[in-house]
């Protein structure tokens, strides 16, 4: 009796060794990767047109989702809703999220973009940031754009609240300023190439280190479950990367074509990216530091949030560092 009573205990713990081997293989890999793309990140656009990802994920029967993001704030609802894993945003504006208790943290820097500067229609009046107190200016709030906004004010001691925002998506805003529904813009490429080439629209406030870094951002649960994977995605994107450096006219015409405009447009929009360090460190940090301590003053950012502590919490450079041969 005590034989067949052993006996039964090590089968049914045997079944819940097998059951939860079974289990544990099961979550070794996502049934799906969900990445987002975006006209302001080239990178993204050339993934997505390429299938790499596709490709290097195929034999292990893992899905691909690709979801369209239309500004940094948009990438980050979906982030913060678990529709995406990855998600391609402005670092200041990944801060903003993460200031919130946004669940990602920065894994890989798909560009140094001069992508946003202030702009307005010749003949406005408007020459230098003083003259925009009293005027309406669009621009969609929690993306770079908005922050350069507030960073370009800063420096003149010009108040938020001494202008009138107008928050639109950056589509939005363009065309609301060529048909003078607004004074002026906070304008994000490739929107802002186009009208400046198109309909003669004016760069009048242009700082380039204002503008941060393009950040590929992760969900923190899924690089916590599947670090290999958040590998993977950041050795596609250093191919991408290669990619574009190795073919600037190609990559031109595949952003002209996915962006919906001009090769001239798009010519423009690449000159204005750096794609040189695609490691996060200390450049970064100090530059998204920066841009906390304006949002903080601002109030966009509450007063006794640690800076610091949050940036250092954000960007993870762990995974990029042993996937990314110098």
């Amino acid at each position: 009796m005590k034989v067949r009573k052993i006996t039964g205990v090590l089968f049914v713990l045997g079944l819940f060794f097998l059951v939860g081997c079974n289990q544990a293989a099961s979550q070794e890999k996502p049934d799906t990767i969900r990445l987002d793309y975006a006209h302001y990140s080239p990178t993204s656009l050339v993934l997505k047109e390429s299938g790499l990802v596709e490709e290097a994920f195929e034999e292990e029967g893992i899905e691909v989702e690709w979801v369209f993001s239309q500004g940094s704030n948009q990438a980050l609802e979906y982030l913060n809703s678990n529709s995406v894993d990855f998600g391609s945003t402005a670092g200041a504006a990944a801060l903003i999220s993460k200031s919130n208790g946004s669940p990602i943290e920065n894994v890989y820097i798909y560009s140094r973009p001069e992508w946003t500067a202030l702009v307005t229609n010749e003949g406005s009046g408007i020459e230098e940031l003083e003259d925009l107190e009293g005027k309406t200016v669009a621009a969609t709030i929690g993306t770079d754009p908005y922050i350069f906004l507030l960073r370009a004010l800063a420096t003149e001691g010009i108040d938020e609240d001494d202008i009138e925002l107008v928050n639109l998506q950056h589509g939005d805003g363009a065309n609301s300023l060529l048909n003078d529904q607004v004074d002026a813009w906070a304008g994000l490429d490739p929107h802002m190439a186009r009208i400046e080439l198109e309909a003669g629209a004016e760069l009048f406030y242009r700082e380039p280190a204002f503008n941060t870094y393009g950040f590929l951002n992760v969900r923190e649960d899924f690089s916590n479950e599947y670090p290999e994977y958040v590998d993977q995605v950041i050795e596609l994107y250093e191919e991408a990367r290669n990619w574009i450096l190795e073919n600037e006219e190609e990559a031109v015409e595949l952003l002209a074509e996915e962006a919906d405009i001009s090769e001239e447009v798009a010519e423009i929009q690449l000159e204005r990216n750096d794609f040189s360090n695609p490691i996060p460190g200390e450049e970064h940090e100090e530059a998204i530091k920066e841009s906390g301590y304006i949002l903080q003053d601002g109030e966009v950012i509450e007063q006794d949030a640690d800076i610091d502590a949050l940036v250092e919490e954000l960007i993870n450079p762990e995974f990029a560092e042993r996937t990314i041969d110098d």
